[in-house]
């Protein structure tokens, strides 16, 4: 059976716990969801931050942690094969290529540049038809409101369709992000490109 097949989600957040204890306090709360629903997590291995939160409640809850760690960030970020299994990589670009392969959903909590970037590939690539996953943003203490209206702003604009704009979901609370994943539908008018290799003839 595959880390997919095992209902994987993966939460991109940040390596730093931020300056409000509400910020912990939610990727706690959403790795013991997590475990409650049925899923386990695949996320970018660090033991600091939201990271080493969320990782360290999936554990400790009994549930399977799969962490995608590059070599060069071990230092930085710590790697936690002490909450599971660790995998580690040698680019960033194998990084989150290795998190969509496990993944059955995309969580994103408060994060920095990185996690920002997570989000909206991870977007992208749902835009472009390389995956059809859920993908939420845990919207904890109104931290991705500015994004929120970013979309509303980019939509009003011209450059993304009012359907489209749902490949996105906000939520307010961990048991509505993880709820959300059951309730996706991703929107039909993704551009519907087929990715699969050519085969030679």
């Amino acid at each position: 059976m595959s880390d997919t097949e095992n209902n994987l989600v993966c939460v991109f957040c940040g390596s730093y716990d931020g300056n409000d204890p509400v910020y912990v306090d939610a990727a706690t709360a959403l790795g013991r969801e997590l475990v409650k629903s049925g899923y386990g997590l695949v996320y970018g291995g660090g033991t600091r931050g939201l990271m080493g939160r969320v990782a360290r409640s999936v554990h400790d809850n009994n549930g399977q942690v799969v962490g995608i760690m590059p070599r060069a960030l071990m230092s930085a970020e710590g790697c936690a094969d002490e909450v599971g299994k660790v995998i580690v990589v040698e680019s960033m670009h194998q990084r989150k290529s290795m998190m969509n392969d496990h993944a059955s959903a995309f969580i994103a909590l408060p994060g920095g540049f990185g996690t920002l970037e997570e989000l909206l590939e991870i977007t992208t690539w749902s835009l472009l038809s390389i995956h059809s996953k859920p993908v939420i943003v845990l919207n904890t203490n109104e931290y991705y409101s500015a994004l929120k209206a970013m979309v509303d702003t980019a939509v009003n604009s011209g450059f993304v369709s009012a359907s489209n704009k749902h490949i996105v979901v906000f939520c307010d609370t961990p048991e509505e992000a993880v709820a959300a994943i059951k309730s996706y539908v991703p929107p039909s008018s993704r551009f519907g490109l087929n990715w699969e290799p050519k085969v030679p003839v």
